[in-house]
């Protein structure tokens, strides 16, 4: 046999044997069917119960506890500002200094106007002792020991008014000195030397704020399941903390101090407030922050991940539950807050029972899953690093 012909035989020989080959293995249709029948795997976690705070957030904005306006009470030229602006400043600390010169004159011709009632008087109540001996004597008529009388109680009277007008010109000289009527810390002046103030009105002048303690206002739905105020026993030893706008959290305790008595009827909220200590002047009035309010505890609370939420086409929460044959049903739920640790259901799951947190997509209802632990956030992080 040739060379030619021997390769020929053995192309015929595996052609023989293909049918063969192919019949040993496994068809395209076989693998496809059984891969249909393999149970999709999802990640999940079993539900654990847990004691967690109960705690609630809420949009505030700080305030002062209180606010002055400093205001010329005389009018005048400002002659001296006497306070660096944005400095804390003392309860009676100068301000402003305004001309005073007509003020003091007016002091001295008030001082002058009482020494000349105070003389009248004396000579008054000479007079009426004089009449009043002549008429026990019967040496005068009882009409001019009247006369004598009604004079002595008309001079004691315009020395009350002097005393009193003298009393206002000394009011009125120190008021061209503008004192702090409040401790706290001062803005920006709002008048230089050389203004005119107080002639028509009271000029505003400058304005102080006490900011330590300082509040914070906030607002709560009447509808909220946890609403503070009623729930008084709770509000008086409640913790609160704020949250700044990059996150972090005041190193300060608060103290809720009451609600408002009314509702808005617009927004159905009533508005709250607490009161925390800034001594280092950190926090200032018309900051927007987050109220942390903790009011007691979440009693074996059922804590999930958040990606293991769902919501239904009609926006409730749900989950996905996996029971002991790898069937998966869906359960409503009531959520709580979101804490660290994860999402707190109020309603709706036991602990035990075992949640999708990953795979929706190869799921539905009724269907049999292969369930298999949640690595979480962390372990995939892990992986990544590596």
């Amino acid at each position: 046999m040739n060379s030619l012909n021997r390769r020929s035989f053995v192309a015929l020989l595996l052609l023989a044997q293909l049918p063969l080959l192919s019949a040993c293995g496994p068809s395209s249709s076989d693998k496809a069917a059984a891969s249909a029948e393999a149970p999709p795997i999802v990640s999940t976690v079993k539900v654990a119960a847990t004691s967690l705070p109960r705690i609630q957030e809420f949009p505030g904005r700080l305030a002062s506890t209180r606010v002055s306006e400093v205001r010329a009470q005389v009018s005048g030229i400002v002659l001296e500002r006497a306070f660096v602006e944005g400095s804390d400043v003392a309860q009676g600390d100068t301000l402003f200094r305004i001309n005073a010169a007509v003020y003091q004159a007016e002091v001295e011709s008030r001082a002058a106007a009482v020494d000349r009632a105070e003389a009248t008087r004396v000579q008054a109540a000479r007079q009426s002792e004089r009449t009043q001996l002549l008429l026990d004597r019967q040496a005068t008529s009882t009409a001019q020991n009247d006369v004598s009388v009604a004079a002595l109680k008309q001079a004691e009277a315009d020395v009350a008014s002097a005393k009193a007008q003298l009393d206002r010109a000394r009011i009125n000289l120190d008021f061209a000195t503008v004192r702090a009527p409040i401790a706290g810390r001062i803005g920006r002046a709002l008048v230089t030397e050389g203004a005119l103030v107080g002639q028509n009105e009271p000029t505003h002048l400058a304005t102080i704020q006490q900011i330590d303690p300082i509040y914070v206002d906030f607002t709560q739905s009447v509808s909220d399941p946890g609403f503070l105020p009623g729930r008084a026993n709770s509000v008086s030893s409640a913790e609160v903390r704020l949250i700044r706008g990059d996150g972090s959290i005041d190193d300060n305790v608060g103290q809720l101090l009451f609600s408002d008595v009314s509702v808005d009827p617009g927004t159905a909220q009533v508005t709250l407030r607490a009161k925390f200590s800034n001594p280092k002047g950190a926090l200032l009035p018309g900051t927007y922050v987050r109220v942390r309010v903790a009011t007691g505890n979440y009693a074996n609370a059922a804590v999930i991940p958040p990606q293991a939420i769902q919501r239904s086409s009609a926006g409730e929460a749900q989950a996905f539950v996996v029971d002991s044959a790898g069937k998966v049903a869906v359960k409503p739920l009531r959520t709580g807050p979101l804490t660290a640790e994860g999402w707190v259901v109020l309603e709706g799951l036991s602990p035990g029972e075992t949640v999708v947190v990953e795979g929706f997509q190869k799921i539905r209802p009724g269907s049999v899953v292969k369930p298999q632990p949640w690595k979480g956030p962390s372990s995939d992080k892990q992986a990544e690093a590596r």
